[in-house]
C-alpha cells in the first residue's frame, strides 16, 4: 500500500469517527453523558497523579441542574 492510499484511509477514518461522535451527541445525549462519567470517574480518584486527575476533570461533563432523570433537552427546564 502506498503512502497516498494510506493517507486517504486515515482521512476517511477520521471523518467517520467525527461524524459518529456528532450523531451520538445529538441522538443520545444521556448515554454520552453517562459514558463520559464512567470514563472520568476512575481517573479523578484520590491517589492518582495530578495530570491524570486533570484529564478526568476535562472528560467529565458539567454538572446538570435539571436532575438525574434528564435524558436530553425537551424544554422542561428553565430557559436561559
Amino acid at each position: 500500500m502506498n503512502a497516498g492510499l494510506f493517507a486517504q484511509y486515515v482521512v476517511v477514518a477520521i471523518a467517520v469517527l467525527i461524524s459518529a461522535v456528532v450523531v451520538a451527541r445529538k441522538q443520545f445525549p444521556g448515554g454520552v453523558r453517562r459514558l463520559r462519567i464512567a470514563c472520568a470517574l476512575p481517573l479523578v480518584r484520590d491517589g492518582r497523579p495530578q495530570w491524570i486527575r486533570n484529564l478526568g476533570k476535562r472528560i467529565a461533563p458539567a454538572p446538570s441542574a435539571s436532575g438525574p432523570n434528564c435524558a436530553g433537552c425537551d424544554n422542561c427546564g428553565p430557559s436561559d
